[in-house]
């Protein structure tokens, strides 16, 4: 029961660490600047971008080629037409990955 326990916590630790190290990603990669969690700041909080696209299965794909090549029209209620500017070459494929795991993730 003790081991199950400590198995679990460790779990947690891990999850939590990976989140926080994809925000710092995010932090350090500009994405703060227009975007949160859980609120608008210019673009949508992730929390609503998760939910959108949550149980579409080329959900990963498209945010991957939006995050790349950045767009405009998908949020413009929330938005009032502000692009989103392309973040590809600015970032790896992978750290593009990343980041939009951790959105979908949330």
């Amino acid at each position: 029961m003790i081991l199950r326990q400590i198995t679990i916590a460790l779990v947690l630790t891990f999850m939590a660490s990976a989140s926080w190290a994809d925000l710092n990603l995010a932090r350090k990669s500009g994405c703060l600047a227009c975007h949160s969690v859980d609120k608008k700041i210019v673009g949508p909080g992730w929390k609503d971008v998760a939910a959108r696209y949550k149980g579409q299965a080329d959900a990963k794909a498209l945010l991957i080629e939006k995050v790349k090549k950045g767009g405009k029209g998908n949020w413009t209620q929330v938005t009032g037409g502000v692009p989103m500017p392309p973040y590809s070459p600015r970032l790896s494929d992978a750290d593009i990955e990343k980041l939009v795991d951790f959105v979908l993730s949330l």
